[in-house]
């Protein structure tokens, strides 16, 4: 038993001291001093031997030598010699050695096959070698015979020929659809039309119609894409110097299709979650909107909460539950762990964070503005210089309309940025003071213009009775004193017209007095009192009221 076992180890030292010599003369270089066990060789990969694309057998490498380099070596080889036709095929055989069998052609090394090579295909070394020499010369009398002037010739017809077949082929599709489509519209035109009228227009034939022809020219696509594929791949391979695209052209289109596939069932379970969670998340949606809209329309009453604050408080609530579903739907998603995703990822949030300063501004003035409640919707406002009814306030911007029927769309940050006289909130409650200046001379006693005044007042409907008007001396001036007439109303949205009613009361009531209104800024007094006597109010083109209409003004 121990002479067997040393006769073993013996053996296997011959083996491995073969590997790298048999490898080495296939590339001229120095033998390295040591290589795996027969036994480890498995661990190594094989490459391909090819001539003209077409796969001949493979072979393993060892670590000085890998299998990519020793296939190409071998397959360069092998080119060299189909390409010298003066070197008969009847030239190629085998030597065999005492470690190896070399494969000749003449006296030209192609490759040494080794006792390791035959241990990975599980067949004696002279057995693979016989068969990789008549693979080889095989090989090299088709790649001779497919480069024959004559074959040239031969293929280059059939290439015309099939070209010609595709083009009337791909003419008569052009031709044959439309007709296809024209014999479906006529053959299922009522019948469409009729689904209609028995659906009560649920289902539309407008619709119907898109979605067959939609159909018939994705069947025109698909076919002309076959017809080109099977066209190119039977010309493609008619020549040697093509014939290897031509067998990978269905991996072109078919490798994508299988990543994609294998991808999406690699990706299943995460997409399963993602969308169970999108599930649960749209249903809490549905509650929290259902709340909120119960708050708004006053059925559900939580104290200190305003109705107007509902929808505003679920957008928020909407927005923090949906960051919360992404935060724990992101590891999940497929590809999400990948440095492409996250580099997306970053790109789109310093593009937002960059591009969306003003609208996160106005966003968060759009909650300052609805929740310090410093107007609502039907509220008459002023804001800077801009005077309007609140149509709608919204997020980003609050929607006023002024008296002239205009609207403008005032930006929140803008709001927030400024003061706000809201003209509303005390009307009802506390009257809305409307006030008017006018400036009289000295002469005049002022007890007797606050009484016109008052008599303004008392004259214009619309205004409040209670609290009753007043006068305020606002400034003695240079020439004048100026008076300014305090009355309360409980509507600001007729403001304007209060306005006008009250300025042509005290205009009446002055003239009636003989009393001007014109600030004095003179050398002299006028010679005449610039008033309006009674019998002047009505000048063309003023006409008087009707006898009974009211008081004359």
């Amino acid at each position: 038993m121990v002479s067997a076992f040393v006769s073993m180890v013996v053996l296997s030292l011959t083996m491995l001291a073969g590997a790298p010599v048999a490898f080495a003369a296939e590339i001229g270089a120095a033998v390295p001093t040591a290589a795996p066990s027969v036994a480890g060789a498995a661990t190594y990969a094989r490459a391909a031997v090819t001539l003209d694309g077409e796969v001949l057998f493979r072979v393993r490498g060892i670590e000085a030598f890998p299998a990519e380099e020793r296939a190409q070596s071998v397959s360069e080889r092998i080119r060299v010699i189909a390409a010298d036709a003066s070197i008969p095929v009847e030239s190629l055989r085998t030597a065999d050695l005492a470690d190896r069998t070399n494969l000749l052609a003449g006296e030209q090394l192609i490759m040494s096959v080794l006792d390791s090579d035959a241990a990975l295909e599980g067949v004696r070394r002279q057995v693979l070698a016989e068969v990789q020499h008549k693979r080889i010369a095989r090989a090299i009398e088709t790649y001779r015979h497919d480069r024959i002037p004559r074959v040239l010739l031969i293929d280059t017809a059939y290439a015309l020929g099939a070209t010609l077949a595709f083009a009337l082929l791909v003419f008569g599709f052009r031709r044959g659809f439309p007709r296809l489509d024209a014999v479906v519209e006529r053959r299922f035109q009522s019948r469409i039309e009729g689904l209609q009228a028995q659906s009560h227009q649920i289902i539309l034939a407008g619709q119907v119609w898109k979605s067959v022809r939609g159909l018939l020219q994705g069947l025109h696509v698909l076919a002309v894409l076959v017809a080109a594929y099977l066209y190119a791949n039977f010309v493609l391979g008619l020549y040697p110097w093509t014939r290897p695209f031509a067998g990978s052209l269905l991996a072109i289109f078919i490798d994508p299709l299988r990543t994609m596939g294998t991808g999406l069932l690699g990706a299943m379970p995460g997409l399963v979650f993602v969308a169970i969670l999108a599930i649960v998340t749209r249903y809490i949606l549905r509650l929290m909107r259902l709340f909120f809209t119960g708050i708004e329309q006053g059925t559900i009453a939580p104290r200190s909460f305003e109705r107007e604050w509902a929808m505003p408080t679920y957008k928020v609530v909407r927005l923090f539950i949906i960051a919360l579903a992404l935060v724990v739907a992101y590891p999940h998603i497929p590809g999400s762990n990948s440095e492409a995703f996250k580099g997306v990822s970053i790109l789109i949030g310093v593009i937002f964070s960059l591009g969306s300063s003003s609208f996160i501004a106005n966003l968060i003035a759009g909650y300052s503005v609805l929740y310090r409640r410093a107007f609502k919707v039907g509220d008459r406002i002023r804001v800077n210089d801009i005077t309007g009814d609140v149509t709608e306030i919204r997020l980003m911007v609050t929607h006023l309309r002024t008296i002239k029927n205009e609207e403008i769309t005032v930006p929140n940050s803008l709001i927030v940025g400024s003061h706000v006289v809201n003209y509303s909130r005390l009307a009802r409650s506390h009257g809305l003071i409307l006030h008017t200046t006018v400036g009289i001379g000295y002469e005049t006693p002022w007890r007797q213009v606050e009484a016109m005044l008052q008599l303004a007042a008392e004259r214009t409907p619309g205004l409040l009775r209670e609290p009753v008007p007043f006068v305020l001396q606002k400034l003695l001036g240079d020439f004048a004193v100026t008076y300014e007439l305090n009355v309360y109303c409980d509507d600001p949205h007729t403001m304007a017209l209060l306005y006008t009613a009250l300025h042509q009361n005290i205009l009446d009531v002055f003239n009636e007095y003989g009393v001007q209104i014109m600030t004095p800024a003179y050398e002299a007094d006028p010679t005449q009192a610039k008033v309006v006597s009674r019998e002047q109010w009505y000048a063309a083109p003023a006409r008087p009221p009707e006898p009974g209409a009211g008081t004359a003004r």
